[in-house]
């Protein structure tokens, strides 16, 4: 019996980080004309369901992090996420400010019961009622009920 020739892993990756690198135009051409993203995802509900509440999820899970462990999470903010951050923090400016309208909203269409003293637990109550109207709020986007 024979086995296959494979080339070594360096072979491999400095393969792939070289001509991948160069697909950016494929990414976007491949993102403008595939299939309509919010419909395939919502389609793919039941496949989310069964993935996350197929059994062993918790081991699973926590395998697949223990495997990649904190030094290529951090190696991937150095080399990657760091240079990004600036710029997709720009670009997501419009995208924030249509999220954070709708709470901003609710925290100011919210009825607090009056302030107390300083110091006095009643104060907590306001913030209670803030976050049971932001979660009502989240509920109702998604089309939930709590």
């Amino acid at each position: 019996m024979a086995t296959p020739k494979v080339p070594d892993v360096s072979t491999v990756s400095d393969k792939w980080a070289t001509v991948t690198a160069g697909r950016s135009a494929n990414y976007k051409t491949g993102v403008e004309n595939g299939k309509d993203w919010a419909t395939a995802a919502a389609n793919a509900v039941n496949n989310f369901v069964a993935g996350v509440t197929s059994g062993n999820i918790g081991t699973k899970y926590t395998g697949g992090v223990r495997s990649a462990g904190s030094e290529k999470f951090k190696r991937g903010v150095a080399d990657k996420g760091v240079n990004r951050f600036s710029a997709g923090v720009t670009a997501g400016k419009t995208d924030y400010a249509t999220g954070m309208a709708p709470v901003l909203a609710t925290i100011g269409a919210t009825q607090l019961s009056d302030r107390q003293p300083r110091g006095s637990a009643a104060n907590y109550q306001r913030v209670q009622q803030i976050g049971d109207a932001l979660h009502a709020k989240r509920l109702a986007s998604m089309g939930a009920s709590s």
